[in-house]
C-alpha cells in the first residue's frame, strides 16, 4: 500500500476527509517556500500539491499565475521544485504530488523526470495539460506501481470519457467542482454531489474536489460529498498578501488548520 492509499485509508477509519494543499514550489521566494511547506504538513495537510512553476499556466486564474511568475522569477526550476520535495520527505510522510504542465517535464526528459521525482521522495503526479491518448510517453518508463498519475475531470466531461480518464489514472480523481479556472467564483456545492456519483460510478479511486473553494464552511460542504478537498488559491492569496510578512509561513499554517478542521465530522 502506498502513501496516498494508506492516507485515505486512516483518513475513512478516523471519519475524515483529505485536505489536500496546493502552494506554487518557490513562491515567494525559495526559503520562504519551504517554511510554507513544513508548517503546511505541520498544522495537518494531508496530501501535498507542489506547483511545478510555468510560464503559461493557462488552467489557473490569476492568483495562481502571478504566484508562477513570481517562481519564475526567482529562478524556480524543475530540479528547484525537486529539492524541496526532497527538504519535505525528509521531515514528514505525508503524500506529495507534483503538479504540473507536461512542457517542463518533457524537456528534463519523462524517464529522467520519473527517476528524480522518485528519488526526491514525490509519491506521483499531476500533469494539467495530458490527455490520457497522449500520456503514453510520460508513463512508459515508469516501473513502480506506486508513483501515482493524478488525473482531472471536468464537469462537462462526457460519461463515457470519465471512464476512460479514470481508467488510466492512480492514486485519486481531482474533480474540478465548476467550469473556468482555479480561483474563480461561484461554486456550486449543491451540484457537487452529482458530480461525484458521476465519477465514482466509472471509478473505486477517492473523488477529491477543487476549484473555487476558499472558506472553512464551503471546505466542510464539498466534504461531506467527497472524498478530500483540494485548496489552492486560497493559500496564494495569503501569500500574495505577505510577501514581505515573516509571518507568512504561520498565517498559511493558520488556514491549514482551520480548512482541515472542517473535513472532520
Amino acid at each position: 500500500m502506498n502513501r496516498i492509499q494508506a492516507t485515505f485509508q486512516r483518513l475513512a477509519e478516523k471519519k475524515e476527509k483529505a485536505l489536500v494543499g496546493f502552494v506554487t514550489a518557490g513562491d515567494p521566494s525559495v526559503g520562504l517556500s519551504r517554511e510554507i511547506l513544513l508548517g503546511m504538513c505541520q498544522a495537518g495537510v494531508d496530501i501535498r500539491e507542489l506547483g511545478v512553476p510555468f510560464s503559461d499556466p493557462t488552467a489557473d486564474g490569476p492568483v495562481i499565475q502571478r504566484s508562477s511568475q513570481r517562481a519564475l522569477e526567482n529562478g524556480v526550476t524543475l530540479e528547484t521544485v525537486l529539492g524541496l520535495t526532497r527538504d519535505v520527505r525528509s521531515r514528514f510522510d505525508v503524500p506529495l504530488i507534483l503538479f504540473s504542465y507536461y512542457n517542463p517535464i518533457h524537456a528534463a526528459g519523462p524517464v529522467k523526470f520519473y527517476e528524480q521525482a522518485r528519488a526526491a521522495g514525490a509519491d506521483g503526479v499531476l500533469v494539467v495539460d495530458l490527455p490520457p491518448e497522449e500520456s503514453d510517453e510520460l508513463t512508459g518508463g515508469w516501473s513502480d506501481e506506486n508513483f501515482s498519475l493524478i488525473r482531472l475531470v471536468a464537469p462537462t466531461t462526457p460519461p463515457r470519457r470519465v471512464g476512460l480518464v479514470a481508467g488510466s489514472a492512480t492514486g485519486f480523481i481531482y474533480l474540478v467542482s465548476m467550469t473556468g479556472v482555479t480561483g474563480s467564483g461561484g461554486l456550486d456545492t449543491g451540484g457537487i454531489a452529482a458530480l461525484c456519483q458521476k465519477v465514482r460510478d466509472c471509478t473505486d479511486l477517492p473523488v477529491c474536489v477543487g476549484f473555487g473553494i476558499s472558506t472553512a464552511e464551503a471546505v466542510r460542504q464539498v466534504a461531506e460529498v467527497a472524498d478530500g478537498v483540494v485548496i489552492g488559491s486560497a493559500f496564494e492569496k495569503t501569500i500574495e498578501a505577505n510577501l514581505n510578512n515573516p509571518g507568512l509561513p504561520g498565517l498559511v499554517a493558520e488556514q491549514v488548520q482551520a480548512f482541515k478542521a472542517a473535513t472532520r465530522f
